[in-house]
């Protein structure tokens, strides 16, 4: 007998353009999704929606200052970006994934599935503009397993609070343990060594 299949998140699209609005609620309704549509950040804040989906338009250093009003603590963010200029912006803000308009309807889906388990998605081509001076593959100094732990939190998106409480340690432990990471990846921020962990396979956006 088949396994039930899980039942997947309700997802409020939000885009200025009315033409992209509609057509990526097709694109969403074609996989099955439950869809409800909004044209501005604002319109969709009280909308019933497990993952919000939000087409940002060309304009998208304008609309970083809307996305508090878009996300909280229990509706992630997919954020639709025409081109990974602004992605670094756009994920320290805190959206959860992170995809080119052009992305299909299997890989929006997938992404909005992931976002709503509590995983990061972040589009190959965007991650490229996160960090992109450093040869990702560059030998660095090996990460501990506790240092590994850590980094697998990170890449949840975990504040380092959250994370000393999973791993029954203190917060000053697990800031040492960050800032161990950085250090050896050479790295300045949470996000860059998200995107070098991942790059390298330590953890799976």
């Amino acid at each position: 007998m088949d396994a039930p299949r899980p039942i997947d998140p309700e997802v409020v699209v939000v885009a200025e353009d009315p033409l992209a609005r509609s057509g990526l609620g097709m694109l969403l309704s074609s996989q099955g999704i439950s869809v409800a549509l909004a044209g501005s950040p604002a319109e969709a804040a009280d909308a019933k929606a497990d993952v919000a989906v939000w087409d940002l338009g060309a304009d998208v250093q304008g609309a970083l200052g809307l996305l508090p009003a878009l996300e909280n603590e229990t509706r992630p963010v997919v954020a639709l970006l025409p081109d990974g200029t602004h992605a670094a912006s756009i994920y320290a803000a805190g959206a959860r994934g992170i995809l080119l308009r052009a992305s299909s309807g299997p890989s929006l889906l997938a992404a909005v599935r992931a976002v709503h388990a509590g995983l990061v998605v972040v589009d190959p081509a965007p991650m490229a503009r996160l960090v992109p001076t450093r040869d990702p593959l560059a030998p660095v100094e090996d990460l501990t397993a506790r240092e590994h732990e850590v980094m697998t939190h990170l890449s949840s998106g975990l504040s380092n609070k959250e994370i000393a409480a999973k791993m029954h340690i203190s917060d000053h432990t697990v800031k040492f343990h960050v800032n161990s990471i950085l250090s050896k990846l050479g790295v300045a921020s949470r996000t860059e060594a998200v995107v070098q962990a991942a790059r390298r396979g330590w953890v799976i956006l």
